[in-house]
């Protein structure tokens, strides 16, 4: 009997980890480094969203090629620029373009139904969560409304649009890329903030935005942020953690960003949360927990799987 290929290395525990705890911390503090940038006088898509994101990739493309890593092929540039289209020109720019008139409580119940259109459009790919992930999916959004109810929260009609688009367009992006060619993680990050950052600059160029004659040092600063951690660091380890680990887990920082942003609030805008807050935020920290350990049993369940096929073809 023919012999099966080896399962897959699997990844370090240690590597996921770390890679969480980027876009969990380092994602939700960006809501506050855009509000800095935003009030300090840049345009939302020539420099806030757009701007950075296309140093950024500039950057890191730069590096990558300099360490002897290969460019990407047509192929690749063709899914690095759709990606580009749906996560970064709009998925964040909507975000970006909505936290002018809209309260980041909508904010981040918008993001936060981010991972349940991923469980969509994977399972219309062919990649249905198991029942443990649609239970922490349901229990995170849950903790997402409970931190929002009777809050006083505004929204311009265009801004609800815009945080409607740009979680359904951030989320097929993500699933529609798995198996898709891509570069590697790092390359592929630093081409679609590329692609995605150059759509965003000419769009703001075209809908009459400037870079102002005077800006604020925080919001220099808050821009300086979003570049570098925002893009470079947060942006590279999501894109790593949609070639290694479900899609489920991957999106379950649209949880832990909201409590984070909260906390950042707090300790850096004076703003206030009670114990109401911390009863919905220990809601989005079990859905988090209910996801994480579904998907450590589907990969024991796997390997399990696996090592069971080898040892019949034997």
């Amino acid at each position: 009997m023919a012999s099966l290929p080896e399962a897959p290395r699997p990844v370090s525990p240690l590597a996921v980890v770390m890679a969480l705890l980027a876009v969990y911390v380092i994602w939700g503090s960006t809501y506050l480094a855009i509000r800095f940038a935003l009030q300090g006088g840049f345009p939302p898509l020539l420099a806030v969203s757009g701007g950075r994101m296309v140093l950024a990739g500039a950057a890191l493309y730069a590096f990558l090629r300099w360490r002897g890593v290969p460019a990407p092929t047509r192929a690749q540039w063709g899914t690095l620029a759709v990606m580009g289209l749906l996560l970064m020109l709009m998925g964040n720019g909507g975000v970006v373009l909505a936290q002018q008139t809209v309260a980041s409580g909508i904010a981040a119940i918008a993001v936060a139904s981010m991972p349940l259109w991923m469980g969509l459009f994977g399972w219309m790919f062919g990649r249905r969560p198991t029942a443990a992930e649609w239970a922490g999916i349901v229990v995170g959004f849950f903790g997402i409304v409970w931190l929002n109810v009777g809050s006083s929260l505004t929204a311009s009609p265009l801004g609800l649009a815009l945080l409607l688009v740009a979680p359904v367009a951030w989320a097929f992006g993500s699933v529609w890329s798995r198996g898709r060619p891509l570069p590697s993680p790092f390359m592929a990050a630093a081409g679609q903030m590329l692609a995605g950052g150059t759509m965003l600059v000419v769009m703001g160029l075209a809908m009459g935005e400037r870079l102002p004659s005077e800006a604020t040092t925080k919001g220099a600063l808050a821009l300086l942020y979003l570049a570098v951690f925002g893009s470079i660091v947060a942006f590279s380890a999501y894109v790593w953690l949609l070639e290694h680990v479900r899609p489920a887990l991957a999106s379950s920082y649209a949880y832990i960003n909201p409590p984070i942003a909260v906390l950042f609030g707090v300790l850096f805008a004076g703003e206030r949360f009670d114990a109401h807050d911390l009863g919905a935020m220990a809601m989005i920290l079990a859905g988090v927990v209910i996801i994480s350990l579904a998907k450590v049993h589907a990969d024991r369940a796997a390997r399990l799987a696996a090592r069971s096929a080898r040892e019949v073809a034997r």
